[in-house]
């Protein structure tokens, strides 16, 4: 099978050196790069190129961002060239749309490496759905974030600092924003959700990040036996879900606690297989470039062919998604004392929690909530 890239960044060169060093019978025939680095045979500036080449069969999107790499996925699908993509951006926010095209054109729509790098995350989810209904999923969905908590956790060291580090080894944007702000867990939930739930899930979910995070807010947890996480999470009940992203004060005992550097921990419980956990590298050249491989192999020899229906009749219920939050402000929010400086508001739903923080954001903008876990 030959098949085009569209980029040839980090993810793009490590799916490049995958298929061309251990995938046999899949060739990368053409790669789409900015005019001043056609510096392969194999490139070109011009996307038409490759959808007009009729020996292409499947596309394989690196980009990020949503435009072109919407334009390009959706022309890609219309002309009946299979699509894998690892843009957590442009699939949750056009998702329903791709899964129409991609059924309406006959061809496969691939996600595996939106979602948890390396970890057969979105595979396992669909495995599990043909038996089960999927009733709840978390995980630790960053690997940025997950970095800088621990790394302050077990050096002691300010945010700032273990911030400044992380983007020194690559492990945050010189922009963080869509790390620490958890931008890049609402759209690896909204994702999940709606492949677990089967349903075109809702975009404006209530989230929140670990941007105002201090290590006296972790001193403070620890002294309760927690820690924090972000946590990407989702329930379904009878003809309802909800799903939400936000720090979490976990038990220092739970297995989402001992997650250390830039690992992933995801997890779902189903029907009748329980609960499983997923552990692995959640982003980089190769952990991606694998899952996307996996993908391309799964669509070259029609090992898996993913059908994406988001007909489901399930009604968005924010009150299915419910918890005791931990405030470190000094806004009068209500509640009552849980620490020098800190407070407890009980059960609260994810959304009502969210409006409490930008209340109190107001009036004191380094205010820090988190969820009790």
């Amino acid at each position: 099978m030959k098949i085009a890239l569209l980029g040839y960044g980090t993810v793009g060169r490590g799916v490049d050196e995958i298929i061309s060093s251990r995938v046999p019978g899949v060739e990368v025939a053409r790669i789409l790069e900015l005019p001043d680095r056609l510096t392969d045979d194999r490139m070109t500036a011009s996307f038409d190129d490759i959808l007009a080449d009729g020996s292409v069969e499947l596309v394989v999107e690196c980009m990020g961002g949503i435009e072109p790499a919407h334009t390009y996925l959706m022309s890609a699908l219309e002309a009946g060239k299979h699509v894998v993509t690892s843009n957590k951006a442009v699939v949750a926010a056009h998702l329903p749309e791709f899964a129409a095209a991609a059924q309406a054109s006959g061809v496969g729509l691939y996600l595996e490496a939106s979602v948890g790098g390396g970890i057969p995350w979105i595979a396992s989810i669909e495995k599990a759905r043909r038996v089960d209904d999927v009733t709840s999923f978390m995980g630790i969905m960053n690997g940025t974030t997950n970095y800088i908590v621990d790394a302050m956790r077990r050096d002691g060291a300010d945010f700032a600092d273990v911030l400044a580090r992380a983007q020194e080894l690559g492990y945050a944007e010189r922009d963080p924003s869509a790390d620490i702000d958890g931008v890049d867990v609402l759209n690896k939930t909204i994702i999940t959700a709606s492949v677990a739930f089967d349903v075109a899930c809702e975009k404006n979910l209530p989230a929140s990040g670990i941007r105002n995070l201090r290590l006296s807010d972790l001193e403070l947890f620890a002294g309760d036996g927690r820690t924090v996480k972000l946590l990407g999470r989702g329930v379904r009940e009878g003809g309802s879900y909800a799903a939400a992203v936000e720090p979490v004060a976990v038990r220092e005992d739970s297995l989402e606690a001992c997650v250390p550097g830039n690992f992933n921990l995801v997890t779902l419980d189903a029907t009748t297989v329980g609960e499983l956990k997923f552990y692995g590298q959640g982003a980089g050249s190769l952990p991606t470039g694998n899952a996307i491989v996996q993908d391309v192999l799964d669509c070259a020899t029609g090992a898996r062919r993913p059908v994406y229906d988001f007909s489901s009749p399930l009604a968005y219920d924010p009150s299915l998604l419910r918890a005791d939050y931990v405030l470190r402000t000094e806004a009068a929010v209500g509640g009552e004392p849980y620490a020098p400086g800190a407070v407890l508001v009980r059960d609260l739903t994810a959304e009502a929690a969210r409006a409490l923080l930008d209340e109190a954001l107001a009036a004191d903008p380094t205010t820090f909530m988190a969820a009790l876990g």
